[in-house]
């Protein structure tokens, strides 16, 4: 190994990994379904915003659509 190297002649690339980052967001979710998730997370061993995050994707994944006949519709 040595003990320094020269990295001013590498040419730079885009991060190939980019598309699949995760970002950041503010959302507001009902304690029951926090509390859903975190009761999950204790018995699975995985985070629950991990959980949420695989539900959501699974939903995507599967071209899930919210049946929102309960919606009162306005005149």
């Amino acid at each position: 190994m040595k003990a320094e190297y020269d990295f001013s002649k590498m040419k730079s690339r885009k991060n190939p990994y980019a598309s699949k980052l995760k970002r950041s967001v503010t959302i507001r979710l009902g304690e029951d379904v926090i509390e859903y998730f975190k009761v999950m997370a204790k018995e699975t061993g995985i985070p629950y915003q991990s959980l949420i995050n695989l539900y959501l994707r699974d939903c995507v994944s599967q071209h899930r659509e919210i049946d929102l006949s309960w919606q009162m519709k306005r005149p």
